[in-house]
């Protein structure tokens, strides 16, 4: 039996200012930036309107993946923001570009 590759991504969204930052892990990026983005997600990200993504990371392996949020998780705000710089130095938002 073939089976097709499963992938998993650890993200960052932020807020409209850029001063709240969420991380987080999920199978299906798009659709879970989408969820952020539609409010469908209760609690921290639609209370502070943390939609946009600013940096992910692809693995295709799930105990990596949960392993690399939970690191990030851990940083201060100083080392994320450093992080996110590399990737997306004008911290714009990537969602479009995943559609």
């Amino acid at each position: 039996m073939i089976r097709s590759q499963r992938y998993f991504f650890v993200y960052i969204l932020s807020n409209f200012k850029r001063n709240v930052l969420y991380t987080g892990i999920t199978s299906n990026l798009l659709r879970r930036v989408w969820e952020h983005k539609e409010g469908v997600v209760e609690g921290f990200t639609n209370d502070y309107q943390v939609h946009d993504l600013l940096y992910f990371e692809t693995y295709d392996d799930p105990q990596t993946a949960i392993a690399r949020e939970k690191q990030i998780k851990k940083w201060s705000r100083r080392k994320k923001n450093v992080l996110i710089a590399k990737q997306n130095p004008t911290l714009k938002d990537l969602y479009p570009t995943l559609v």
